[in-house]
């Protein structure tokens, strides 16, 4: 059964390798943002042929088709994730690394109104919050 980014693929009619349908199976079933290493270590799990080359190259190919959304959650790594049908922004918690997803009707609304203020159409935008739990009281780290 093929995953969703590799039906993507093939409606963009991108060639797809045995090794290419491993990492984008591996995606599909990402329920993070995986870095290409994380990809690759969980790519060699059902393949060991797979190179760090080859996740790199796939990577790449499938951001330049539009098929993955890349990231910098400002931990030195790139993320990825399949490309969104909805919009969605992040919150990142800078302890722990985990990336939540999440839609606010008046954060939305708010941004529209601001670049309406400034007389612009609003085309685009990603809104990243950085935070840490609540319960973390080690306030001096920041």
């Amino acid at each position: 059964m093929s995953s969703r980014i590799e039906k993507l693929c093939e409606a963009k009619g991108l060639k797809m390798t045995e090794q290419r349908r491993v990492i984008a199976r591996v995606l599909s079933d990402s329920d993070d943002h995986p870095d290409v290493d994380l990809v690759y270590r969980r790519a060699t799990k059902a393949d060991a042929r797979i190179s760090i080359a080859t996740v790199y190259r796939t990577v790449r190919l499938f951001e330049e088709a539009s098929i993955l959304a890349k990231h910098d959650f400002g931990d030195g790594r790139a993320r990825y994730e399949e490309a969104p049908e909805e919009h969605h922004d992040h919150l990142i918690d800078i302890r722990g690394g985990r990336v939540i997803e999440f839609h606010n009707k008046e954060i939305e609304a708010l941004q529209e109104k601001i670049a309406n203020e400034l007389g612009y159409r609003l085309v685009d935008h990603r809104l990243e919050l950085y935070a840490v739990p609540l319960d973390d009281k080690d306030e001096d780290r920041d």
